[in-house]
């Protein structure tokens, strides 16, 4: 009976992150291959006020945010590089902390948060390490995939694809407040992916229901 169960979950987890790679990357994928990217006067794919369909390319972390912010010293390249092999071998870590907790008969909870973080880093992972061989470049024209020129950048090189924002509240600051008065804030002005929604599902499960998760 135990093994089964674990049999069971083995393909339940499977299955959980084989639909959410399918997901992100036909999305992804779609976006790139018939629209370019937005801005530069290029309107949203889709805008309905609380919530618009974009094309965006991420180079480095969450929110845009690249490792040479915080380390000056190296170069953009050098930064991503760094990034993406970092991924990887977190990635190899995550999954068998997946692995182990399904062999142990962990909380089935803790197993399906682990498996939503691993498929939303590997759906991202993918973009970092393919996309930059597999397609031309989106800016200012539709992307082609396996381009007879090469792609927009080597292996490892890629951009995360971003397209979902949910901008629900746009205030302007008080004039007299210091600092950050008169500037325009909007909650919540961040694009973000399937992949990094399936992550963030995980981390929250983990969060809210951490007594059942790591009982």
């Amino acid at each position: 009976m135990t093994a089964k169960k674990t049999y069971s979950t083995y393909w339940w987890i499977l299955l959980i992150i084989i639909g959410i790679l399918f997901i992100d990357q036909w999305s992804k994928i779609y976006i790139k291959l018939h629209y370019p990217l937005s801005g530069y006067g290029v309107p949203p794919i889709i805008d309905i006020g609380f919530f618009k369909l974009l094309f965006v390319e991420n180079k480095g972390m969450a929110m845009g945010t690249k490792l040479n912010d915080f380390i000056p010293f190296i170069n953009e390249d050098t930064a991503k590089l760094f990034l993406t092999l970092f991924r990887l071998v977190a990635i190899v870590g995550l999954g068998y902390w997946l692995w182990d907790t399904i062999k142990k008969q962990s909380p089935l909870l803790l197993s399906w948060a682990l498996a939503l973080i691993f498929a939303g880093a590997l759906g991202n992972i993918i973009d970092s390490v393919f996309y930059g061989v597999l397609f031309s470049s989106s800016y200012n024209s539709i992307a082609t995939f396996l381009p007879e020129t090469g792609g927009y950048a080597p292996v490892f090189y890629g951009h995360v694809v971003d397209m979902l924002q949910f901008p629900l509240i746009e205030w302007t600051w008080p004039s007299w407040l210091p600092i950050i008065g008169g500037n325009t804030f909007l909650f919540f002005q961040y694009i973000f992916n399937i992949a990094d929604t399936a992550i963030s599902a995980g981390v929250g499960i983990m969060i809210v229901f951490n007594k059942k998760v790591f009982m």
